[in-house]
């Protein structure tokens, strides 16, 4: 049965000598890896795997039947062509980072609009925003509520956050308590949205330490979770 679905890509990966395994987060179906035969066989329809680069937003006409780990594409288009995600290197560090992370932490193959649709208009707001160096950390921070650890904000005057519990404390419990700066930009960013990004003003070493809490973050609340392996690229491009 053909369907269209609206989808991010999250990755991809050439498959024997001429395919590619491209995983997308989708609209209708939540995770869908889709298998593109042949793509590789010429320049011509390896030119189709321009459309495939990590969280590209396209509709997608699929051959999708359930029970199966693959499913195959039928036609493609851009449902959004980027203006700068991709070019701009800067962003482009953010983009594979990002992508890495969702791949790694995006399990189900059920449908979840609100999370498609905070993807999708995150992803838009990077492509057109100027001030970007800080947006991973909010988007991470805001993606923990789709995922089912978001910091419990009732007590967020409180002086220490427990990462291990997600609730803010009045005292400093044990070893997953943070205080100091790293606490101070937490209920900063618990408080805003992605227009307000330019009121948070950090140098490198607090971006670089804040995200590795929040990282620890997702450890201790994820099982399996992985460092990604775009982090140094990430912190490089930043530095």
């Amino acid at each position: 049965m053909l369907t269209k679905n609206n989808s991010i890509v999250l990755s991809k990966l050439k498959y024997r000598d001429n395919d590619l395994i491209v995983k997308c987060y989708t609209q209708q179906r939540g995770l869908v890896s889709y298998l593109l035969r042949g793509v590789f066989k010429s320049k011509k329809s390896q030119a189709k795997t321009v459309y495939f680069q990590e969280l590209s937003q396209l509709q997608i006409e699929e051959n999708y039947k359930p029970n199966q780990s693959l499913h195959f594409i039928k036609e493609v288009k851009p449902n959004y062509i980027y203006q700068s995600l991709h070019t701009n290197i800067y962003k482009s560090a953010i983009v594979l980072f990002l992508s890495e992370i969702l791949s790694n932490v995006l399990k189900e193959e059920e449908k979840n609009e609100g999370l498609f649709n905070y993807l999708e208009t995150a992803l838009l707001y990077l492509d057109e925003d100027d001030n970007f160096s800080n947006f991973h950390l909010l988007f991470l921070l805001k993606l923990t509520r789709y995922l089912g650890f978001q910091p419990e904000t009732l007590n967020s005057d409180k002086p220490y956050f427990n990462l291990q519990s997600g609730v803010f404390e009045s005292s400093n419990n044990d070893i997953y308590s943070i205080s100091g700066y790293n606490l101070i930009l937490l209920k900063q960013l618990l408080g805003i949205n992605f227009d307000a990004l330019n009121s948070i003003k950090i140098n490198a070493k607090q971006r670089q330490e804040f995200l590795n809490m929040l990282l620890y973050y997702f450890e201790l609340h994820l099982g399996g979770f992985k460092k990604p392996k775009s982090l140094q690229v990430l912190n490089d491009v930043f530095h």
